[in-house]
């Protein structure tokens, strides 16, 4: 990565770890366990790969950067309160989420049960309140996040990944499950920005969506090879747990290399995807290459 991407990189996470907290209720309004649970659940680590594609692809068209900022917003709490539930118990049942304990750890149960679903909320209010967008854009943008989130999106896709533990499950099935649970809301993401520009022609959408389909699977593909090869410290995450669940996943079905070699294809697709638009796509071409070579 050179100087100048990781410079904008740190500068949209600061500027979303900023917005992300003044889009949540003070950890001292009633109810005040309820709201300091949803402050550490969202605010204080991560990645921020979500907001950093919808800047990226804001940036195509010139969008606003209020606008951005509250789809930035309302895309990350949507995969904070998935994590959040994701750990719990009856879930994927894990103690350890960006190097910190788990909120039903920190907290309870209950109170993590409450934390996703107020997120979940919040995310719709902060997309809701954007009042500069024109409206139409502004439902069609709302009308996105929620199939990317439903049961046609990321919660579907968590449903087939419980429902497939200990099952021996195609490369296309596989493909079909990541393409729901991580695939979807990255997409989101990437539309969010785009929209938070203009209203999108056919093919502009068409090559924003064969990119968010690329670095969907090549997200999926790093992380199954990560948790077979990276140590919890580094991963922010209990490390082998999909091995120890008895999960599939990339590297049980094709192996560790082939499985990096899938992820290097899938990175040269999402540059080619965006061929379209030049020189203004050079933040998407540097997420893609960092989605592919991060090492956590």
């Amino acid at each position: 990565m050179n100087g100048a991407f990781d410079d904008w990189m740190k500068t949209v996470q600061a500027a979303s770890e900023n917005d992300l907290s003044g889009f949540l209720p003070p950890a001292t309004t009633i109810p005040t366990k309820l709201h300091a649970a949803m402050r550490y659940a969202l605010l204080g680590g991560g990645k921020r790969v979500r907001p950093l594609l919808v800047y990226a692809a804001g940036a195509l068209f010139g969008a606003d950067a209020a606008i951005l900022s509250r789809a930035a917003a309302a895309v990350e709490m949507i995969h904070a309160y998935s994590l959040v539930h994701d750990d719990m118990p009856c879930m994927d049942d894990d103690e350890l989420r960006r190097g910190k304990p788990t909120v039903h750890v920190a907290y309870d149960e209950a109170t993590a049960l409450l934390v996703g679903d107020a997120l979940q909320s919040q995310a719709f209010l902060v997309l809701a309140e954007a009042d500069s967008i024109p409206p139409a854009r502004q439902v069609a943008m709302l009308r996105l996040l929620a199939h990317a989130s439903g049961s046609a999106g990321m919660c579907g896709g968590q449903a087939i990944d419980l429902d497939s533990v200990g099952l021996s499950l195609t490369l296309a099935q596989l493909e079909q499950m990541h393409q729901l649970k991580t695939g979807a809301l990255l997409r989101a993401a990437v539309v969010l920005g785009a929209l938070a520009g203009k209203e999108l022609d056919a093919a502009e959408l068409q090559a924003l969506n064969t990119y968010a389909r690329a670095i969907g699977l090549a997200f999926q593909v790093v992380d199954d090879v990560l948790d077979a090869t990276a140590d919890s410290a580094t991963l922010g995450k209990t490390a082998g747990k999909d091995a120890a669940d008895n999960k599939p996943t990339y590297v049980s079905i094709l192996g560790l290399e082939p499985s990096r070699a899938l992820a290097e294809t899938l990175r040269l697709d999402a540059h080619a995807a965006l061929a379209p638009f030049g020189e203004k796509a050079l933040r998407l071409r540097e997420l893609a290459d960092l989605i592919v070579q991060r090492k956590a």
